[in-house]
């Protein structure tokens, strides 16, 4: 199996380029996924997609929405484009930020899309491309957690320096490890899974942001700081360009679970991580 990984220098690009040590990486600056026409895509059997822009508050911006659709809808709509004329299999990385966060329980695949911003929105029209393309897989994790700049590294950095945070409180979801969603996207493809959407995020129980950062201080040792509450509301005040959040960003894992992906408990594997960091 020939596989290409674009976006090869982001967190699920590493840990996709570590999973598969015979794959070709490129990263943004080598492959411009808006306009991938020097790919050789006759090369490759499998093309994965974990390239985007992510700056979700800056798509609310003027610029930030031109080079936010570019790279999100305008990118995968290229990819899509290419893998339909070639017959390769498209493996796509999508955000839960495509829904609003009012869906009662978890999300399943099939629920119906509605942004609440730019970001979520471009996100969208990146997936009704992909969608297109026989062989497809959209893989929709949510907070992600890799080698790279997240919200865990945030947190340690923080616990390190003795600074007790404020952490929202009312946005709840799990985090996704980068290596596990890499072995997800391994297994997919190895296994011949059905093509479509898969959710796949940690298991074990939702949390909220206030409560992995508490996890992670004490993991760090540092739970003799206070991590204090906050709700959205209260942490966006007075930042009128910040992008809207969903509130609930709980993914149903049965589709993905029923096709054998292993899913861990995400507080396993945030102890993992803190470990290693």
């Amino acid at each position: 199996m020939r596989v290409l990984v674009l976006g090869a220098n982001g967190q699920v690009g590493r840990a996709l380029t570590a999973a598969l040590p015979d794959a070709v990486g490129l990263t943004r600056a080598q492959c411009d996924i808006a306009d991938p026409t020097g790919v050789d895509w006759a090369a490759f059997d499998v093309v994965v997609n974990a390239a985007a822009y992510t700056k979700v508050d800056a798509a609310e911006t003027a610029q930030g929405r031109v080079d936010a659709w570019r790279a999100n809808a305008g990118g995968p709509a290229a990819l899509a484009a290419q893998a339909r004329a070639h017959g390769t299999t498209l493996v796509h990385l999508s955000s839960e930020y495509v829904f609003d966060g009012a869906h009662d329980g978890p999300i399943p695949e099939d629920a119906p899309v509605a942004p609440l911003g730019a970001y979520g929105a471009s996100k969208a029209a990146g997936d009704v491309a992909v969608a297109g393309v026989d062989r497809h897989y959209l893989v929709r994790p949510t907070w992600v957690v890799g080698d790279g700049t997240n919200f865990v590294r945030t947190m340690l950095g923080l616990a390190g320096r003795g600074i007790e945070p404020t952490v929202v409180a009312d946005q709840v979801g799990r985090p996704t490890f980068a290596s596990d969603i890499a072995a997800a996207i391994v297994h997919l493809v190895t296994t011949g899974a059905p093509f479509g959407t898969y959710h796949l995020t940690g298991g074990g129980e939702p949390a909220s942001w206030a409560d992995v950062a508490r996890a992670v201080y004490a993991l760090a040792g540092r739970g003799d700081l206070r991590v204090t509450d906050t709700s959205t509301a209260e942490y966006f005040a007075g930042k009128p360009e910040s992008a809207p959040r969903p509130l609930n960003s709980v993914l149903d894992l049965d589709r993905v679970r029923a096709a054998g992906v292993v899913v861990p408990d995400w507080r396993e594997r945030l102890a993992e991580y803190v470990a290693q960091a």
